[in-house]
């Protein structure tokens, strides 16, 4: 006989809530060709869309969950939500590595009366400590495959002996998170559908060999040797990005300034502008809690005293007006929301006259919206990127 395999929609009837059936609408719009009708008494906002490993999971789900559960997610928590709500499980915490998604997945929770059980959502650099009955982890083919790994060792850490680790992936033909598991746990099930596989791995002991997935690497700027340290989850892990490359060689800094680094990752442009004159100060900014930690340690690899960083959602800055160049490399996502928050702080930071620069591979938007707030706005082509450029109004 095949093993159960519950799938979270299965224990609904374990409920002690008269409703909780807004993720179970998403679900069930999967198989068909038009979805239901809105009930004109719900009030509560349209659910986003669940990654589909993250649905997987949520349809068929591979243990009958309990205790305290870990959780991350590559959406908005919408699989956390699903196990807070049922009467085994004691506790969730929903993890993230970025406050930008943390935030907006504490937004939707609070916006949804039908979230009604209490779910922590944390954003900070490793998975919180535990220890865990349970973890579960989403995951993408299209994403950072060393990412993943990092996270499984640390879940294999944070487990009770005889915990679980469920893995969904969006893959029906994967081997290499099974590869993965099995270099971490004995004990790994493996149950593949027509768009993803469910794994459950089982921990009969803790880890013995621990990888350290830190990373440093080096490069040539005016003629300085800069030394960059990443970790997976951070953008442009172990490498320089084309676009951070292009943006260094479009922009130039005075003794003495001061310069916004917004979306600072690694760090790699503000340390590389910090090394090219004596007595600069560097700030620098990010919703990434591990790019934080890496352009701080960057900073005492490069000998750096006048570094200080913060983890910021919004784009928040220590004091208005003190920057003399601002300099951002924004991801390409989200609509523009990501983008508009760089282009803000920047504008909020810069001294009258202060110079701003954007990196990106689609110049329109930003030429068009810096043209709003800045002056002297100026675009060039670099390597296949677009830096535009500008200067605070006086």
């Amino acid at each position: 006989m095949p093993p159960v395999r519950w799938g979270l929609p299965l224990l609904a009837n374990l409920r002690t809530m008269p409703r909780f059936a807004f993720l179970f609408r998403t679900t069930a719009y999967v198989s068909r060709k038009k979805p239901p009708e809105d009930d004109e008494d719900d009030l509560s906002p349209s659910p986003p869309k669940p990654h589909s490993s993250e649905r997987l999971l949520i349809e068929r789900f591979p243990v009958h969950p309990a205790g305290r559960i870990l959780c991350t997610s590559l959406g908005r928590g919408q699989l956390a939500a699903e196990l807070a709500a049922l009467p085994a499980v004691a506790a969730v915490t929903c993890w993230f590595v970025d406050t930008y998604a943390a935030q907006e997945t504490r937004e939707w929770c609070d916006l949804n009366s039908e979230i009604t059980q209490p779910l922590e959502i944390v954003a900070q650099t490793d998975l919180p400590e535990g220890p865990f009955d349970g973890v579960v982890i989403p995951s993408s083919h299209r994403g950072e495959g060393e990412f993943v790994r990092e996270l499984m060792q640390q879940a294999a850490q944070r487990l009770v002996d005889g915990g679980w680790l469920a893995c969904g992936v969006d893959n029906p033909d994967d081997r290499w998170v099974h590869d993965e598991l099995r270099k971490i746990f004995k004990k790994v099930r493996r149950d593949a559908h027509h768009h993803g596989v469910v794994y459950l791995a089982t921990r009969d002991a803790a880890p013995k060999r621990l990888r350290n997935f830190e990373a440093e690497y080096a490069f040539r700027d005016a003629g300085n040797l800069v030394k960059v340290v990443t970790r997976p989850g951070v953008f442009s892990h172990r490498e320089l990005d084309l676009g951070a490359r292009a943006l260094l060689e479009a922009v130039d800094v005075n003794a003495g300034e001061r310069v916004l680094d917004i979306g600072c990752g690694s760090g790699a442009v503000g340390l590389a502008l910090a090394l090219r004159r004596p007595g600069i100060s560097l700030h620098g900014i990010d919703a990434n809690t591990r790019a934080i930690e890496c352009t701080l340690e960057g900073a005492k690899r490069n000998a750096l005293e006048r570094v200080t960083a913060a983890v910021t959602a919004t784009g928040e800055i220590p004091t208005a007006g003190e920057f003399d160049l601002a300099v951002g490399n924004p991801p390409y996502h989200s609509q523009f929301r990501i983008a508009e928050i760089f282009v803000q702080a920047a504008r909020r930071g810069l001294k009258p006259g202060g110079r701003v620069a954007m990196v990106t591979r689609k110049p329109e938007w930003f030429e068009a919206r810096m043209r709003q707030f800045f002056v002297d706005i100026d675009v060039r082509e670099s390597r296949k990127y677009y830096v535009v450029s500008g200067r605070q109004r006086s």
